[in-house]
C-alpha cells in the first residue's frame, strides 16, 4: 500500500492583537431614575424581646418568601371570610412532625373546610389516637420481617374500612366514625384529624395506592373494600374542589399521590361546568418536587388564579402560617 503524501500546511500569519472595546461613548443614566427591586422600606427590623407575635410578623422583610407567605395568608383569610373552601391535601410527614393539633384547631375554627390525605396518614393518625405514639423504626425492623406488623394497626384499620365500605362510607369517614364509636380505646382522639372530621362533619378523604401502606400486608386487608371506599373518597373530594372557586388548596408534603389526585379533581370540576378560574394553590414542602410544582402550583392556575410555593420544614412553616392567619383574622 502506498503511503499517502504528507499534507503541506500553508504558513499562518500572526493575527493583530485584539483591542479592548472602546467605552468612551458608553451611555449612562442617574441611579435615581433606575428601577430597583430592593428598598429600605422592605427591610427587616431587629426583634425586641417580649414583643407580641403580630409585631414579629411585621418585622419580617417584605421580600421573596415573606411576600409569598403574606399572599398565602391573605388568600386563606379572604376565602374564610367569604365562606369559600380551604382544602388541605397532605402526606404523612406533617402528622409525624407533630402538626395534628394545629390542623385540628384550624378545622374547629372553620378555617380548614376539607382534608385529603394519602394512605400513610391514616396509620399515623390512628396510632396517635390509640397509643399516643407512632412512626416505627423501619431500619431496625426490616431485616427481621417485623416492619409493619403491629397487630392493632392492621386489624382495626382494615376492620374499620371494610365495615365503612359496606355502609357506603369513604375511608376517611369510616375510620373517623370508628375512632369516635370506640372512643374508650382512643384516649388521644382529640388530636386525630379523622375523628375530628367525623365529629364536625368536615370531609376527610383518603386516597390510597394499593401496596404502599403497611395495613395492606395484613391478611385482614380487603382490596375490594379499600378500592371502593377510596374511589368514593376521590369523587367526594372532586365535589369539594368543584365548588372551590374563590378558595384555597394547600398541598402539605405529598410528593406524588395528592398532586395527581388534585389535578384530576380540577379537570373533573371544569369538565362538569365549574370554571375554577379564581383559585389559589399552595405547595409547602422542604424540597421543590416536580409533581407538586407542576400539578398543584402551575397547571391548575394557568387558566386563572394564583399558585405559590413555600419551601421550608413543615414543623416551622405550618405553625408560622397558621399563626399568621389567626393574627390577620383578628385584625
Amino acid at each position: 500500500m502506498r503511503k499517502p503524501p504528507d499534507r503541506v500546511r500553508a504558513p499562518v500569519s500572526p493575527r493583530a492583537p485584539l483591542k479592548p472595546i472602546d467605552l468612551s461613548k458608553l451611555k449612562t443614566y442617574p441611579l435615581s431614575r433606575r428601577q430597583s427591586k430592593v428598598r429600605l422600606a422592605d427591610f427587616s427590623l431587629p426583634w425586641q424581646r417580649g414583643g407580641p407575635f403580630k409585631k414579629f410578623l411585621e418585622t419580617l422583610p417584605d421580600i421573596l418568601a415573606v411576600k409569598t407567605l403574606r399572599a398565602v395568608v391573605q388568600a386563606i383569610v379572604r376565602a374564610h371570610r367569604k365562606g369559600r373552601p380551604v382544602i388541605v391535601g397532605m402526606g404523612a410527614h406533617p402528622t409525624k412532625v407533630g402538626l395534628n393539633p394545629i390542623l385540628v384547631d384550624l378545622m374547629e375554627r372553620g378555617i380548614v373546610t376539607a382534608v385529603a390525605m394519602n394512605g400513610a396518614v391514616i396509620i399515623h393518625d390512628f396510632e396517635l389516637a390509640l397509643m399516643g405514639h407512632t412512626s416505627e423504626d423501619v431500619e431496625a425492623e426490616i431485616d427481621s420481617g417485623r416492619f409493619g406488623m403491629a397487630e392493632e394497626t392492621g386489624r382495626m384499620l382494615n376492620e374499620a374500612i371494610a365495615r365503612g365500605a359496606k355502609e357506603g362510607q369513604g375511608i376517611g369517614e369510616a375510620i373517623g366514625h370508628y375512632i369516635n364509636r370506640y372512643k374508650g380505646q382512643f384516649p388521644h382522639r382529640t388530636i386525630s384529624l379523622l375523628a375530628t372530621g367525623a365529629r364536625l362533619g368536615i370531609p376527610i378523604t383518603v386516597h390510597v395506592a394499593l401496596g404502599t401502606d403497611i395495613i395492606h400486608m395484613h391478611p385482614s386487608a380487603d382490596g375490594a373494600a379499600i378500592g371502593a371506599a377510596s374511589l368514593l373518597d376521590f369523587r367526594r373530594l372532586a365535589a369539594v374542589v368543584a365548588g372551590m372557586e374563590g378558595g384555597v388548596y394547600l398541598n402539605l408534603g405529598s410528593a406524588v399521590i395528592l398532586p395527581e389526585v388534585f389535578l384530576k379533581t380540577v379537570t373533573l370540576g371544569r369538565n362538569l361546568g365549574h370554571p375554577l378560574t379564581d383559585i389559589t394553590t399552595v405547595n409547602m414542602d422542604f424540597l421543590p418536587h416536580y409533581r407538586p410544582t407542576t400539578n398543584v402550583v402551575k397547571r391548575p392556575t394557568q387558566k386563572g388564579g394564583r399558585g405559590y410555593s413555600l419551601i421550608g420544614h413543615h414543623e416551622i412553616m405550618v405553625p408560622l402560617l397558621a399563626a399568621a392567619v389567626m393574627e390577620e383574622l383578628g385584625r
